[in-house]
């Protein structure tokens, strides 16, 4: 009889004790406006990432990329203009190392053939 005394009772103080924490739950916090900010880069991000069916380690750097610069399909004109900046530099500096041209000379060899 103890025993079921007891057992009534801690379940008696158990359910108590639920329906009270149920009561005093905090309501949710509302997100930051950089929060949502974040939160609507990443899912353009992950929508730009499964249009162009990346995997593991090339959907990683792609990601990376893409939320540490902001950037989106909507600027990828920009991102293009300096990959081909890159490479017109790079090329400018092939050509600088045929003509074997060095310190002073080189460097305003580049710079016009990075301008033009």
């Amino acid at each position: 009889m103890k025993r079921l005394f007891r057992t009534l009772c801690l379940g008696l103080v158990l359910s108590v004790g639920i329906a009270h924490a149920a009561d005093g739950d905090v309501p949710k916090k509302e997100p930051s406006p950089a929060q949502k900010a974040q939160r609507e880069k990443m899912k353009t991000c992950n929508a730009e990432a499964r249009e162009k069916a990346l995997k593991r380690d090339e959907r990683k750097a792609f990601m990376k990329g893409c939320l540490s610069s902001g950037k989106s399909a909507a600027s990828a004109p920009a991102a293009q203009s300096k990959v081909d900046e890159k490479a017109k530099t790079q090329a400018c500096q092939e050509a600088a190392r045929e003509k074997s041209l060095q310190g002073d000379a080189r460097k305003v060899f580049i710079s016009e053939c990075v301008a033009s």
